[in-house]
């Protein structure tokens, strides 16, 4: 197979007419010419971090959207599915992203669970990483999440780095907003990228570190503008990633989108392009081809360098989309899941509150995982304190998904709610079910809806309820993306129509329970104060 066009080689900062030749996977010959072409071939994007199963799709349904959108490669932590059903979860991940012809190479989940402060589906320890770390599928250790524990060297957590590094293998990082002593120690335990980088001064003295800084921009955490500026400073120590993208936003673009807006930014097409592939490939050392002769045949044709509209994507010298259509079909796999709660009822969620009490309330915030603390001095007695309207205070409720142990209550602010309550089981990390309401009745409603499910999202608002199920682990689906898509921005705008001035709820509320991002979170056994890393009253004393 030959394919002419204008070459962008990244590697070797430079763009030429010229022809390329592939036989079989690889590109064994490239030769420039004087001819004048209309179209750009470059390498396909790969995307530095990202959870396939925030998609709500398959491996396999991800890759078939992904591929439209010039992404050839992600590397992908299967961190939410393993927290539910453990290493057969990462193994089917592994199989459904073998089945089509796409690159995701998967990291061994360094944090199930997350804490020892909430239920987790599995626990997946130091033993298991060692085991994990060696096989040829797995390419790095996934984002260390428990900073404090390589902080203070606690001893399971170090086990697991030094897994990762006798077998040379990177280890990514997660530790938001840490800087100065703690910082130094925490990269002294291997840690090689963050992605939760959120001011220009953390992520300078991260790269100081020798940490690369991931660049996020997904549904709900949005760290673009903040950091953009580093892509022509720190070329060599950023990479761009999507961490979560949700059904909605991942038809319309991924990484690619990422890159439009940092090229109409000004920054110089190479640093950008660097972003997104050799940077990628150097760092994770990864088969991926970079559009140089002995490379595998993995590269995009786009119509032009501002706007990156796909026309063709290669991957292995196939031709998997051909500017209007995927060109594989989307195998299904038999679902698998965990998921043993049983209905509740109401007297489960009643809170009784006396006048004069001062409520620790999450503020959640648009665009930011950090949670800050509201303080609210209730003005009467309530047999049950369902929520504020007018001060924008609503009940929030986390319960497992693994067991019948309490419900566990707590309020929020900034979801915005007027009417109706939705309930998930995507509630990072543990995934147990989460939900935001501004009545009892309607927050009963959701959660046993998606209890009957077993998994997905919901909305209630009286009778009038809706459901997305999510058969393979609570989290994802075989549907395709065109309908997990519909159903899903259904839910979103049924949320929004209620009031909800948030861009992603649903993708906001999933992080309510992340017990290790600051500050204030509810996770299935309690509020948790993610500070002082402990559990903590709802009532100020």
């Amino acid at each position: 197979m030959k394919i002419s066009g204008n070459i962008v080689d990244v590697r070797n900062r430079r763009i030429f007419s010229g022809e390329i030749t592939v036989k079989d996977s690889e590109i064994t010959n490239i030769e420039e010419n004087n001819n004048q072409y209309d179209n750009y071939i470059m390498p396909g994007f790969i995307n530095a971090h990202v959870h396939i199963e925030s998609s709500m799709l398959s491996p396999s349904s991800f890759a078939h959207i992904a591929v439209k959108h010039g992404t050839v490669a992600t590397i992908s932590d299967p961190h939410e599915i393993a927290n539910v059903l453990g290493i057969k979860g990462i193994d089917y991940m592994i199989d459904s992203a073998n089945k089509v012809p796409f690159k995701v190479f998967f990291g061994a989940p360094s944090c199930v669970p997350a804490t020892a402060f909430e239920t987790s589906g599995a626990i997946i320890d130091a033993k298991e990483i060692e085991k994990l770390i060696q096989r040829d599928d797995i390419w790095y250790l996934s984002e260390m999440m428990n900073f404090p524990g390589v902080i203070y060297k606690d001893q399971e957590v170090h086990a697991k780095l030094k897994s990762a590094q006798k077998y040379n293998k990177p280890i990514d990082g997660h530790a938001p907003f840490l800087m100065g002593e703690d910082l130094k120690k925490y990269a002294s335990g291997g840690i090689t990228t963050d992605h939760e980088c959120v001011t220009i001064e953390e992520a300078l003295q991260k790269m100081a570190l020798g940490i690369k800084v991931q660049i996020r921009e997904g549904s709900a955490a949005k760290n673009f503008e903040a950091l953009h500026s580093l892509i022509s400073k720190n070329p060599d120590m950023v990479m761009l990633c999507t961490d979560d993208s949700h059904p909605d936003d991942l038809i319309n673009g991924f990484v690619n989108l990422i890159v439009k807006r940092a090229v109409d930014y000004g920054h110089n097409i190479f640093d950008v392009l660097q972003t997104v592939t050799t940077n990628v490939v150097d760092h994770y050392n990864i088969p991926v081809g970079l559009l140089q002769e002995g490379d595998s045949a993995d590269f995009i044709v786009v119509d032009n360098l501002k706007d990156f509209n796909t026309q063709a994507t290669y991957i292995n010298g196939e031709l998997v989309f051909d500017g209007k259509k995927t060109l594989f079909d989307i195998p299904t796999s038999a679902p698998i899941n965990r998921f043993d709660r049983a209905v509740i009822k109401s007297k489960g969620l009643a809170q009784v509150i006396t006048k004069g009490s001062v409520l620790k309330i999450i503020e959640a915030y648009n665009g930011d995982l950090t949670t800050g603390v509201f303080k609210y001095k209730v003005n009467k007695d309530y047999s049950n304190f369902e929520s504020d309207l007018d001060q924008d205070i609503l009940k929030m409720v986390v319960l497992s998904r693994y067991d019948q142990s309490p419900v566990q209550v707590a309020y929020v602010k900034g979801f915005g709610l007027k009417t109706g309550a939705f309930a998930s089981s995507i509630a990072h990390d543990s995934h147990n079910i989460i939900a935001v309401g501004t009545n009892d009745n309607d927050l009963l409603s959701a959660i046993n809806l998606l209890i009957d499910n077993k998994g997905g999202i919901a909305f209630a608002e009286g009778n009038n309820n809706e459901s997305l199920p999510l058969e393979i682990a609570g989290l994802m689906s075989n549907k395709s993306i065109e309908e997990i898509a519909k159903r899903y921005k259904s839910i979103d705008d049924r949320i929004k129509e209620a009031g909800s001035t948030l861009y992603a709820p649903l993708m906001t509320a999933a992080f309510m329970s992340l017990l290790v991002i600051p500050k204030l979170k509810l996770g299935d056994k309690g509020l948790f104060d993610v500070e002082t890393f402990s559990f903590t009253d709802l009532i100020e004393k």
